[in-house]
């Protein structure tokens, strides 16, 4: 049993709370490192779209989960990443410089959507997100000279240094490796005065401009950033797809990524890995689900949209901190024993309602 008693302001912004956390994080890293020797060539395929998704999911944390800002659009997010980094890549630029532009210029459309969607909030700000989703796709799908239209780009093979990463254990490391530094730049976000006024935000607005935050600058502060994480996955994206077109970002990929910050845990950055995991494994299993139904069934357009949708909702109404705060409970529970007590977590079932500006 262990309890951690905070009694400074540096004890509550370390990064490991406990020497126990920094054990168990090495064991995860020499996990990663030895994930190649032990799966097979399709597992590490999924494995990487775990890590892409990951870096995608953490970006739609900071936004949803930690500043309270929703968004349906974040597909287009993803696809200005995947499309900068094909566009650079046919034009020479090198992986190094190329991947950082995609992020950049995904930052860049965060703003854009940003500030006109300052005076929104709920689901007014959902729909207008998922508006620019579908401005994106036309875009991209209209654009015939720069983007392919409908037809298409494919992606450059990625070399770093003369080394191919076509290979799929070079490309889970890459992959691995960008989802390690992004987690560890949202984690000290987060530890900072920046990651405080999201949480501020996200919990009363009202409360958090009393106290001398500035809600338009960390509003576009936190949809800039979170749009650049997700360009970055965007670009990875591409690669591992090798081929891109605009109805691989349809409303589709945005609901996925919605599932991903529910199902994983919204205010937790190890919900966006659990949410990552989930999003991988879920459509595995549909087909496993359609298998088993009746033929006619199975074949129905819009079965995979419908369990998504179905599992979103069984996990607000149910279960409304996710598959981590499912683990934080056993873990709490545990800790606890023999003094746990069942209420501990009742009130988990009522949000916090933010005192929106009007």
């Amino acid at each position: 049993m262990r309890f951690v008693f905070k009694t400074s302001y540096d004890q509550d912004i370390r990064m490991f709370p406990h020497a126990g956390a920094l054990f168990w994080y090495g064991v995860l890293i020499v996990a990663l490192i030895a994930a190649p020797l032990l799966l097979d060539r399709y597992l590490l395929t999924q494995a990487s779209f775990v890590a892409i998704f990951t870096i995608a999911g953490v970006g739609l944390m900071l936004l949803s989960g930690y500043t309270g800002q929703v968004s349906l659009g974040h597909a287009a997010f993803l696809a200005a990443g995947s499309y900068t980094e094909t566009i650079l890549m046919d034009a020479g630029l090198p992986f190094l410089i190329s991947l950082p532009c995609s992020g950049l210029l995904a930052g860049v459309l965060g703003i854009a959507i940003g500030l006109p969607a300052l005076r929104l909030a709920g689901i007014y700000l959902a729909i207008a997100t998922l508006a620019f989703a579908f401005i994106v796709e036309e875009v991209l799908a209209r654009w015939e000279s720069l983007t392919g239209g409908t037809s298409g780009l494919m992606v450059p093979e990625l070399t770093i240094a003369g080394v191919s990463f076509y290979d799929e254990t070079y490309f889970y490391y890459l992959c691995v490796g960008v989802a390690v530094l992004v987690m560890l730049a949202a984690i000290n976000l987060l530890r900072s005065s920046t990651g405080r006024a999201w949480i501020a935000i996200r919990d009363s607005e009202i409360a958090a401009q009393s106290m001398g935050v500035n809600l338009a600058w960390y509003k576009t502060m936190a949809f800039a950033i979170s749009a650049a994480f997700t360009g970055l996955a965007g670009a990875l994206y591409a690669h591992q797809l090798t081929y891109i077109s605009p109805e691989s970002y349809n409303i589709l990929l945005s609901v996925e990524l919605l599932l991903l910050v529910v199902v994983g845990g919204l205010g937790s950055l190890h919900g966006a890995v659990f949410g990552a995991i989930f999003v991988i494994v879920l459509p595995e299993l549909i087909a496993m689900l359609q298998g088993a139904l009746p033929e006619k069934m199975a074949q129905q357009t819009g079965i995979k949209m419908g369990i998504f949708g179905l599992v979103i909702v069984l996990f607000m109404l149910y279960e409304p901190l996710g598959i981590y705060g499912r683990w934080y409970k056993i873990k709490h529970y545990f800790a606890m024993f023999p003094v746990y007590r069942k209420a501990t977590f009742k009130r988990q079932k009522s949000y916090v309602k933010s005192d929106r500006l009007r």
